[in-house]
């Protein structure tokens, strides 16, 4: 999967999972401020995200930093990459 597929993937899934509206999705857009996730909605990424890409993403602290859907697709770029060499 390259990463502009893991992107889109993520985009696909959150805006299904939280009917966010996919113009709004750049890889810039803040989860929390412009997409108007909460702490709750967080919880729910990472438990459809892990489902998703088949990877274990809640113990991780680095998640904590993440603030864009850029940030996150590479996240999860670099933990396939890990589980991949693993």
């Amino acid at each position: 999967m390259t990463d502009k597929e893991v992107f889109q993937t993520v985009v696909d899934v959150l805006a299904e999972e939280f009917e966010l509206n996919r113009e709004e999705m750049t890889p810039e857009a803040s989860l929390y401020e412009e997409l108007g996730l909460d702490s709750l909605d967080a919880v729910d990424m990472v438990i459809v995200l892990e489902k998703t890409f088949g990877l274990k993403l809640a113990d991780e602290k680095e998640i904590r930093s993440i603030w864009t859907l850029k940030d996150l697709a590479e996240f999860i770029v670099k933990k396939k990459a890990g589980q991949t060499a693993a």
